[in-house]
């Protein structure tokens, strides 16, 4: 495990592959982005810290980008000191964001320009499993590129899937989410009006428990609300909001009709405007409770 790697963004999912990769063998500087307190635990197990994002790259042979999104991305890539002005023959960065893929697009044209190499990589799963080395990931990629970076991959991903050419692993990545997204929102609704209507909600999650309509995403969100815990999907509403407006976009710009997610994306617009987007998705139900004058989440 000699290749070198750079990895920018050390927050939820961040830490975890970093730990992995650290821990595993491979050579790594790291650049924190907005959060610095999990950095320590890293330095101490071998990891290198880069003044800029730029020196990373320098650095390193593949980087890894672990950000929101385009924003953040393409504040990465095109500021001063960013990983356009560092781009060579033989370097690979990886994006393991949630994207919009006409901005991946544009990255990807510049990077190769200068010979580099932008693998488009975003993750499922959670913190913690970034912590356990066990993500899924679906990369969009030349099959040439992938074999290169699989290897690494392994080692904080226990599922890697090469999902088709450049660009396919974000629009599969925006699909997921709004499926994901799209159910958060159907559920927060469905339980604020068993709620309203006087149901009992411990038999509401027995009976959906035990039927075709359970989920993961069910199990999450409503099996930790009824014990007054609203971190159960460890993701946030401005996230979720984000990723259905890139979502939406993309649907828009096929073109296709996204009635469903749109409906979904202003039920996440709503929470957002009532001071809860910072929260978990599992606020949905605060949401509901304020709108719906109702109460569901045990206090």
């Amino acid at each position: 495990m000699t290749q070198r790697i750079g990895l920018i963004g050390i927050g939820l999912m961040g830490h975890g592959i970093a730990k992995n990769l650290v821990t595993k063998g491979y050579p790594l500087v790291i650049k924190a982005n907005r959060n610095r307190s999990t950095l320590a635990d890293l330095l101490d197990a071998g990891a290198k810290e880069a003044a800029s994002n730029a020196a990373l790259a320098q650095a390193s042979e593949v980087v890894f980008i672990c950000v929101t999104g385009s924003t953040q991305v393409e504040q990465i890539v095109y500021d001063d000191a960013g990983l356009l002005s560092a781009a060579r023959e033989g370097l690979t960065i990886v994006d393991t964001s949630t994207a919009e893929p006409q901005s991946s697009e544009r990255i990807r044209r510049d990077l190769a320009a200068r010979g580099s190499c932008f693998i488009d990589a975003p993750m499922a799963r959670t913190p913690k499993e970034a912590e356990e080395g066990r993500l899924n990931i679906m990369v969009g990629a030349e099959p040439a590129d992938f074999e290169r970076i699989k290897p690494v991959l392994a080692a904080f991903c226990e599922n890697i899937f090469h999902v088709g050419p450049p660009g396919s692993g974000h629009v599969l990545k925006l699909v997921n989410n709004m499926l994901a997204m799209s159910m958060a929102a159907a559920i927060a609704e469905a339980v604020a009006v068993a709620a309203k209507a006087g149901l009992p909600l411990a038999k509401l999650f027995e009976v959906v428990s035990a039927g075709g309509v359970n989920s993961g995403i069910f199990q999450m969100m409503v099996g930790k609300m009824l014990q007054g815990d609203l971190a159960g999907l460890k993701f946030s509403i401005a996230n979720g909001q984000k990723d259905l407006r890139y979502y939406t976009h993309l649907a828009e710009s096929l073109p296709i009709a996204s009635f469903m997610a749109e409906a979904a994306h202003q039920s996440f617009v709503q929470a957002a405007n009532l001071g809860l987007g910072d929260q978990f998705i599992a606020s949905l139900f605060e949401a509901q409770e304020r709108t719906g004058n109702v109460r569901i989440v045990p206090r």
